[in-house]
């Protein structure tokens, strides 16, 4: 149990440093487009995607607004600041569980931590060029590590009520 604590923080600080690399890098360095046109020539589900149309923030997402490639390319970015901040909170939560004892502080530190680390992800992008920080990716990422928190004290509750029978 101990390995997978430390494989939890080890995870954590991983995802940390993957994070702070990729804020480093303007938008041109790590766009996906070209990749997305290379492999969806065909452009898979265009007539769904042609119908999406929202703003995030001061973005208007839409293929009229800003193309296919350029949709799709929202969506994985948007997965990425999900999951990415997912992994960091299950990695924190599961690596500081036991030893801070209380699931609810725990949960608290670690939320409170992945905001504050969101937070300042998108100033460390505001200092880059060709990028833009918004607060509905702070907003994003804290509900990306809030996910993994709840899902694994979920699961816990669960594996202790199936040992209890």
């Amino acid at each position: 149990m101990k390995s997978m604590r430390r494989l939890g923080l080890v995870l954590a600080v991983i995802i940390m440093a993957v994070l702070f690399m990729s804020s480093s890098m303007t938008y041109q360095q790590q766009t996906s487009i070209p990749f997305l046109q290379k492999y969806l020539v065909s452009k898979p589900f265009e007539s769904l995607i042609n119908q999406i149309d929202f703003h995030y923030g001061d973005l208007w997402v839409s293929v009229n607004n800003g193309g296919y490639f350029k949709v799709i390319e929202f969506f994985i970015r948007k997965f990425a600041h999900f999951s990415t901040y997912f992994l960091l909170g299950a990695g924190l939560f599961i690596g500081l569980e036991k030893k801070i004892r209380n699931k609810f502080i725990t949960a608290s530190v670690v939320f409170i931590f992945a905001a504050l680390y969101a937070a300042s992800d998108e100033f460390h992008q505001m200092l880059t060029g060709g990028r833009t920080p918004m607060i509905q990716d702070v907003i994003l990422d804290s509900f990306g590590a809030l996910c993994a928190i709840i899902i694994i004290i979920i699961i816990e509750k669960i594996r202790l009520r199936l040992l209890k029978r």
